[in-house]
């Protein structure tokens, strides 16, 4: 039975759709994240360039993002449940069959276009169910299920460099495809939720599905804009943050515990970023412009490490710029999904999530090999993160434009109690502020002077 509450229950079975959305996000995004590990492997054993191999990483992000809108509108019609459950099972299946691949065709075939088609059908529904159960607490619940990929990260960059030492790169391919299985079961977990001001009957035609309509509301547009610049760097350290540490002379396990480092600072980060965010001191628009801002930063920082000193001072500049960089990511990532329902309102929340993917697979296509061609060309990775992290701070510029974003009021006095985000999605969560009307006294969220 399909329970139907007045609103989103803030709690109850939502942490068990949190602890799902967790398994999700950790055995996509943190999967990919330590995946570099094997690059260098593929690289030597098929004679090709680093900017050839980082197309394996790079089709499957771009794949998995670019194809959201579909597992969004799959959501939409089907339900969640189904779309995740078979998502895991592609997820599986191009793990396996890139384990006996005989070329990089073969690895872009698999990892690229199979399994980034069967993260394309977990990612977008599992977190939009979860922000449909949370209200008050909803962006803490995202950035909880959003440390995930830190703790994936965190656990699997030591277990396949493990792997890849005891049985090579495809016996670690093979493992990796019994451990994305799990995918299906945590897809049981989302138990559907009916809310008020859900459309009677799912969206009728491909466009109403994808949720394109959302792209006439100017924030959105602007948000959209904003993300997909941030998306041309965000990316790279996922990528060739592991090979960065290999090219300093820091080992395999050294670059594992690089990964680890980054991983941690990540994951901690996103549930203070999440609790914050929920406090509504600051509005999510201005806290989304300074993360984001801030893990420009850190990229740029990772790749001015060569710049710091002699090798053997490496490793700690390295682990430290590492730790900022996990740090700032971590505290953007739950504000890029939980501003969300203040945008486009409760009910349009998974289609919006499915686009947001899409846009941001433009960075996941051309980033990395961008940053394979620069490491070709100079020899070293610093040219890389230099461009990658001017994109992500170009793009943070853009959030400007949304609403809160800058100060253009004088201080309110401060809220005795967190105002959780608008559900029907006209403006952004922001402090509120009393206004007068002729019927008296009442709460409304203003942006403006």
């Amino acid at each position: 039975m399909t329970p139907k509450p007045a609103g989103p229950p803030d709690g109850g079975w939502g942490w068990v759709v949190a602890a799902a959305a967790f398994a999700v996000n950790g055995l996509s995004y943190g999967l990919l994240r330590s995946l570099g590990l094997a690059l260098p492997d593929l690289a030597e054993h098929f004679d090709r360039s680093t900017q050839d191999t980082a197309w394996v990483s790079a089709l499957a992000l771009a794949v998995q993002q670019a194809a959201s809108p579909v597992g969004s509108a799959l959501s939409t019609r089907w339900g969640a449940r189904p779309v995740v459950m078979v998502g895991g099972v592609l997820t599986s299946l191009g793990f396996v069959f890139s384990a006996f691949a005989r070329s990089l065709l073969h690895l872009y075939l698999g990892l690229g276009v199979l399994a980034g088609s069967g993260w394309a059908l977990v990612f977008a529904p599992a977190l939009g169910t979860l922000s449909r159960y949370f209200s008050r607490r909803r962006v803490l619940a995202v950035g909880l299920a959003l440390t995930g990929n830190g703790a994936s990260s965190l656990l699997l960059a030591p277990t396949l460099q493990l792997l890849l030492d005891t049985f090579g790169w495809r016996g670690a391919l093979l493992v990796l495809g019994a451990i994305t299985l799990h995918l299906a079961p945590c897809g049981a977990l989302l138990r559907p939720l009916v809310l008020p001001g859900d459309p009677p009957a799912p969206p009728r035609g491909p466009l109403a599905a994808l949720g394109l309509g959302l792209f006439a509301r100017r924030a959105f547009s602007v948000f959209a804009l904003g993300t997909a610049l941030v998306g041309g760097g965000y990316f790279v350290p996922y990528v060739h943050l592991a090979p960065h540490a290999l090219d300093r002379g820091l080992g395999g396990y050294g670059a594992a515990l690089v990964v680890a480092v980054a991983a941690v600072g990540d994951a901690g980060a996103r549930l203070i970023s999440g609790w914050l965010a929920d406090q509504g001191w600051v509005p999510l628009s201005r806290l989304l412009l300074v993360f984001g801002a801030l893990t420009g930063l850190g990229v740029l920082a990772v790749g001015l490490v060569p710049l710091a000193g002699s090798q053997e001072g490496c490793r700690g500049a390295l682990l430290a710029a590492a730790g900022a960089y996990g740090l700032s990511a971590g505290s953007y990532a739950p504000l890029v999904f939980g501003v969300l329902p203040g945008l486009v309102g409760v009910g349009g929340v998974v289609q919006a999530t499915g686009l947001v993917m899409m846009l941001m697979s433009v960075g996941g296509l051309l980033g990395p090999p961008l940053s394979g061609f620069l490491r070709d060309e100079t020899g070293d990775f610093t040219a890389s993160f230099l461009a990658c992290g001017s994109f992500i701070i170009a793009g943070s510029f853009i959030y400007m434009g949304l609403p809160g974003a800058l100060p253009s009021c004088p201080p309110a006095s401060p809220s005795p109690q967190a105002t959780p985000p608008p559900e029907r999605g006209e403006l952004l969560p922001v402090l509120p502020v009393a206004l007068l009307s002729s019927g008296g006294p009442r709460s409304t969220l203003d942006t403006t002077c």
